[in-house]
């Protein structure tokens, strides 16, 4: 099976793919989920037209320099005042509280001298400043928060002032990951001679929680098709099955054919990337599964290039990973026949922040890695760059947040 693009291979992951059914959460349980639906605000914000600043509620044409008002009451937050102002009076009101109805200005208490229970008007206030008029932020049945938006903290904000004690969100989409190799122990255990600690798992359970994902560790699995296929047939209800490791060509590669016995069917095999090139795209029963090699960089580069879209995908998230543009702090060289993701780092330059390549791209350096700030995105054939051109860059700080 020949090389295919990056761009294809992506285009094939999240072809035909159907947003995941929604369910309703408690707004305190749906920071980072994905609305289903539209929000329409159920009442204006605010609800009345309410003070912006401590002061005094007045007739403006009363209210001349010099003036001398009465102050028959007070309008505070949550409790309105409900009088009726005569002429000459003003009313002593707080920020957010309801502006009397007789009342078209605010006389800020900076403005103001208090005697006693007259209020002395020292700079005339305009009618109309330091009044929100009611609806100001958004009226009763406006769309404020469309389907497919991820909640942050300023979303969730926003629902809750539109009076949504619940929200509707996509279901998360099931992540079952699975290494595979003998010679991997998990974190924290002891390896033997020949063995090396497990990095890859915890680092793809953890960008797909991040990318709205619910992951199931199923632990590592031996080098035989017989363990390889086991492990996987536990992912029965996974929407996404990630294999990592053993999808290459060797003899001891021996996913694709555990899988293709199992009932997978392969989409593709090995893509024209670096790091990266043998990965794996099919369907096992209802699950995706993604086969990524096993070299922890090209395992966490291919999560962030396919998984975190895929994951978006059945989440019906409207917005995509796109890269940024940074200029070069230093020369690259021409790229060749596979799409690079090079790591890099974000350096202060004369001319502002600029990108540069770490010395070393081998892919299974974990601390150039988690020293970097930056991928950057270099095109099959690309000519050489040079220093203070723009290039294509996927921040850190965006795809691993």
């Amino acid at each position: 099976m020949s090389l295919i693009s990056v761009e294809e291979a992506l285009r094939r992951v999240t072809a035909g793919i159907r947003p995941l059914a929604g369910e309703d959460v408690p707004i305190e349980a749906a920071h980072g989920r994905v609305l289903a639906s539209d929000l329409v605000a159920r009442r204006d914000q605010p609800p009345f037209p309410a003070s912006a600043m401590d002061g005094y509620a007045l007739r403006a044409a009363e209210a001349g320099a010099g003036a001398r008002l009465k102050v028959v009451g007070v309008s505070r937050a949550g409790e309105r005042f409900d009088g009726i102002l005569g002429p000459g009076e003003a009313v002593r009101i707080f920020t957010g509280a309801p502006v009397p109805e007789c009342t078209d200005a605010i006389l800020i208490q900076e403005d103001a001298e208090v005697i006693e229970s007259e209020v002395i008007v020292r700079e005339a206030p305009r009618a109309g400043r330091f009044i929100r008029p009611a609806g100001l932020d958004f009226k009763a049945g406006e769309t404020q928060l469309t389907a497919g938006t991820r909640l942050g903290p300023r979303e969730i904000a926003l629902a809750a002032a539109m009076n949504f004690g619940s929200l509707p969100v996509r279901r998360r989409p099931k992540v079952a990951i699975l290494s595979t190799g003998d010679e991997l122990v998990l974190p924290g255990e002891t390896p033997g001679h020949d063995q090396i600690v497990s990095s890859n798992g915890v680092a793809l359970a953890a960008l797909a929680e991040a990318a709205g994902a619910q992951v199931e560790d199923l632990g590592i699995a031996g080098d035989t098709e017989a363990a390889i296929a086991e492990a996987a047939g536990r992912a029965e209800d996974a929407d996404i099955l990630v294999v990592i490791g053993g999808a290459s060509v060797g003899d001891h590669d021996l996913v694709k054919p555990a899988l293709e016995r199992s009932g997978m069917q392969v989409d593709f095999w090995r893509v024209a990337m670096r790091p990266g090139k043998p990965l794996m795209f099919g369907v096992l029963g209802p699950a995706k599964v993604l086969g990524l090699p096993g070299n922890p960089v090209s395992a966490i580069i291919c999560g962030i290039v396919f998984l975190r879209p895929l994951i978006a995908a059945l989440l019906g998230a409207s917005a995509t990973d796109k890269p940024s543009m940074m200029r070069l702090a230093a020369d690259l060289p021409a790229n060749g026949e596979r799409q690079e993701f090079m790591r890099a780092r974000i350096v202060e330059t004369a001319d502002g922040p600029a990108v540069i390549a770490a010395t070393s791209q081998d892919s299974s350096l974990l601390v150039t890695l988690a020293r970097s700030d930056a991928l950057i995105v270099r095109a099959i054939q690309a000519s050489p760059a040079r220093a203070g051109e723009t290039v294509p860059v996927f921040l850190f700080s965006q795809v691993l947040g």
